[in-house]
């Protein structure tokens, strides 16, 4: 499969009619009619439902378009890397998710070679782990415990909280600590992961089943508070995702017993890291152990 006819297909897909998606690549309407029937054939799979004036992805369509979308830009990420001067250190580092140390870190790493460039990318815990997997990535800040069989990691001595983010009207908010009492009896908002969630019901001593579930999210976009505003629930979430002063009408409050998370840094076993990446690393590691002396 070439990176060029994965190229006229993700035009094809972004365009959704060939005649246009043939004028933005400047060849011929035909010769790219035959290019994306050629590219079914090798695949063995229907790409496309051709309409009279608009095309439509398949299930596999849609496959392919995220994964071409992937190997283009390891593509790019790979022939950028190459091209780097070899007596200044120069090039990309593409950080999934980011804590306090990471960006201190990463603004650290800027001041010592400004010819870097960051690229921070945030989605959920699944989306991560692929990009980091497929080499789109180069590291990726997670909750320990990480999983070993796929990624090595380096604690970070950074650690969050967990608690509830509620309306200053509710009850609870005249408490000091929700314990585990008090949560089962709360209608809740908690992340989607599946293994936060019954990190949560242990501490609750008690089965997932058993929490008052009414929402679930993998990402938030804009502010935690409107959630909580929209009155769906009680949201579980870490002291770290907390803006620094909260709004009038909403207070958050600590688990009791206390519920503590550490993150860590995360990269693909077996990877090999960039000069830039490399830099960040033993940057990471050599302020770590410097603190922990």
């Amino acid at each position: 499969m070439e990176i060029r006819v994965l190229r006229y297909y993700l035009a094809v897909a972004r365009e959704l009619n060939i005649t246009r998606a043939a004028e933005s690549l400047h060849i011929s309407q035909p010769s790219l009619s035959k290019q994306m029937m050629d590219l079914e054939d090798h695949i063995g799979k229907k790409l496309f439902i051709r309409g009279k004036r608009k095309i439509e992805l398949t299930e596999d369509g849609i496959l392919l378009k995220k994964r071409a979308e992937e190997i283009i830009e390891l593509v790019q990420k790979t022939e950028d890397e190459m091209s780097q001067d070899n007596h200044i250190l120069s090039g990309d580092l593409y950080l999934g998710g980011t804590t306090k140390i990471i960006l201190e870190e990463a603004s650290t790493l800027i001041e010592k070679y400004p010819h870097i460039q960051l690229h921070f990318y945030s989605n959920d815990a699944v989306d991560i782990s692929e990009r980091l997997n497929h080499g789109l990535l180069d590291f990726a800040v997670m909750l320990e415990p990480v999983d070993t069989t796929k990624f090595n990691y380096l604690s970070l001595n950074e650690k969050t909280k967990w608690g509830v983010l509620m309306k200053k009207e509710s009850p609870y908010s005249q408490l000091e600590t929700i314990t585990p009492e008090e949560l089962k009896t709360m209608p809740l908002i908690l992340h989607q992961r599946l293994g936060l969630q019954q990190r949560l019901a242990h501490w609750a001593q008690c089965d997932l089943k058993d929490l008052k579930v009414q929402a679930t999210y993998n990402v938030i976009n804009g502010s935690d508070i409107e959630l909580v505003r929209s009155n769906l629930g009680y949201l579980l979430t870490t002291n770290d995702h907390l803006t620094q002063t909260l709004d009038e009408d909403i207070c958050f409050k600590y688990l009791e017993p206390e519920l503590n998370e550490s993150y860590a840094l995360v990269w693909k076993k077996e990877a090999t890291f960039s000069r830039v990446a490399k830099a960040f690393y033993e940057q990471i590691k050599e302020n770590k152990n410097e603190k922990s002396l």
